[in-house]
């Protein structure tokens, strides 16, 4: 497949381990050993998924998802030894679009980059194709040949992740989904307790398309059963 993954831990073993697994499902691997070191990589080198490690040295890795989601899109798993799930929340609503805590199964691993790779290149590809399908709610107009979502007529900056989750609300406006069906549609995966994952996504989402991210008019709770896209007014 030869698609490139970039590595960034500063433990060089483990960012040996991890490329010499990746190799052997024959993807690129670059190696970084801090976040400084991961950006001018970035700046200089096509990479399609990157393996981020938390407690670095000059740039921590929560700091250098930060500034790479400023400019790019690409999918981000967060490596780290802390295994709290609030450290997991922190992670994911920093902008990482999944979390595998140390010590890591080497499979599981390698699954969750092809389930990461499998999603961002099919959103790349229809991104490349043109057409008029529309479908609308109220201020949100969700062009599903593109995966493309418009608030109020400007394109909204969703990571291949959020993009998923919000294909599937527009697709089914209306209609309560709960937050393991949300996690196996979109992860393509078995779920274990997935609320805080889809609550974080969620939380993401509504930044991004609410007026008032608190009080929020499209991406509803219904508690005690999931979530779902409220069906607007049609536009006038």
């Amino acid at each position: 497949m030869n698609e490139c993954v970039l590595v960034v831990d500063d433990d060089r073993e483990i960012v040996r381990a991890i490329a010499l697994l990746l190799e052997k499902e024959e993807f690129r691997v670059l190696k970084a050993y801090d976040g400084m070191e991961a950006l001018r990589i970035l700046a200089e080198q096509s990479v399609r998924l990157i393996i981020m490690d938390v407690m670095m040295p000059k740039l921590d890795g929560l700091s250098a998802m930060m500034k790479i989601r400023e400019r790019q899109n690409l999918p981000i798993i967060v490596l780290s030894a802390k295994t709290e799930e609030t450290d997991k929340v922190l992670g994911l609503s920093m902008g990482a679009d999944d979390y595998v805590s140390k010590p890591f199964n080497p499979q599981e691993l390698v699954a969750r980059v092809k389930s990461q790779l499998r999603r961002y290149t099919l959103l790349g590809d229809i991104h490349a194709v043109r057409n008029t399908e529309e479908i609308w709610n109220g201020r949100l107009c969700y062009r599903p040949k593109e995966f493309t979502l418009y608030a109020d007529g400007e394109p909204v900056k969703l990571t291949a992740t959020e993009t998923k989750i919000v294909d599937l609300f527009m697709r089914n406006q209306g209609r309560i989904f709960p937050a393991e069906e949300i996690y196996q549609r979109v992860w393509e995966e078995a779920s274990f307790a997935p609320e805080n994952t889809i609550m974080v996504h969620i939380r993401r989402i509504r930044q991004k398309i609410e007026l008032n991210p608190n009080k929020p008019e499209y991406i509803k709770v219904v508690w005690g059963i999931g979530y779902k896209m409220e069906k607007m007014e049609d536009r006038s």
